[in-house]
Order: structure tokens, then sequence, then C-alpha cells
């Protein structure tokens, strides 16, 4: 293979689409174009990602959508495909990282002022030098927020942080 597979989009599974809608567009800010009202809209979170030095570069967002769980389209058959609910277990994770002019505290309260469940705050990922936070959205699907801390090193062998950058009090780390 010369070239990987590309991810196209994610698909969030709902069961009320136009409130999903209003949740995403007013936790993250995020665009969402009604395509098949009552079906599935789509999620375009703006912009293109930064380069180092903080402009935007050539490689726009990553679009997401928010489906019907009682009729996820496409599927070859026009009545709605079974099941028909959301299933036990772990739904989509999506991780999404934090804009510099937004938080993970601001987000993390927009979200439960929305019906969402915080499950963690002020966690420090070591493999990936990342801090983090999560929560389930009033459907279920898990949301990661991530951020890379200014001055957040880690030893690229071994995943330790190193340099002087302290975790702050209170935050958790692996």
């Amino acid at each position: 293979m010369t070239y990987p597979n590309a991810l196209v989009f994610v698909d969030f599974p709902v069961t009320d689409v136009d409130a999903a809608n209003t949740f995403y567009s007013e936790v993250f800010g995020w665009e969402v174009e009604e395509r098949i009202p009552g079906v599935f809209h789509r999620i375009i979170p703006g912009q293109n990602f930064k380069t180092d030095d903080g402009t935007q570069g050539p490689t726009g967002n990553l679009h997401m959508g928010i489906s019907n769980a009682a009729n996820m389209r496409p599927h070859p058959d026009s009545a709605a495909p079974t099941p028909h609910e959301i299933g036990p277990g772990r739904g989509t994770r999506a991780w999404i990282l934090v804009s510099d002019d937004d938080s993970f505290d601001a987000i993390l309260e927009r979200a439960a002022a929305h019906g969402a469940t915080e499950l963690w705050r002020n966690h420090f990922w070591t493999e990936f030098g990342g801090a983090n936070c999560s929560f389930l959205d009033p459907w279920g699907n898990q949301l990661m927020l991530w951020s890379h801390p200014e001055g957040a090193e880690q030893d690229p062998d071994t995943h330790q942080l190193i340099g002087e950058w302290q975790l702050p009090d209170g935050w958790t780390i692996e």
C-alpha cells in the first residue's frame, strides 16, 4: 500500500439529532449543518490545523456526524435498519484538541449545563505528553478534551516527564 487509508469522519449515534445539534453547537461553538432533518447533521469544527508557528496550515479540520440511532443512514435498506437504539457498552470516543481561547473548565461547565456527565478532569498522560479530561454527552458518547501544556516535555523512550515543567497540584498522572 503506497498511501494509508484515511479517516473521513466519525458519527455520534444519538436519540435526538436536534438536541445533539444544540449540544455540540453550544458546548464547542461548532457549526452544525442540518443535512437530513431528524436523521443526520454534519458537524464542521471550523478552520484548519495550526502549524508550529501558530498560523493555520493547509490541512482542514475533520468533519463529524450526528446520526439518529433509530435510522442510521446510509444503509441499502430503505426501512430504518436495526438496531434502533444505542447499544450497551462503549460508544464513540472522540478526542478534541482544546483551542487556545477556550479551556477544560469552561467546556466542562458548558457540557454539564447541557446534560453531560463529567468523567474526570486534570489528568496528564505521559504517553503523549498531554493534559486531558473527559465527559459523556447526553447520549453516552465520550468526549476526550486534550491539550499539550507549554513546556511539558517527555522523554521519547521512557515517556516520562523531563525538564522543569511541573504537574499542577491535584492533578493525576499516568
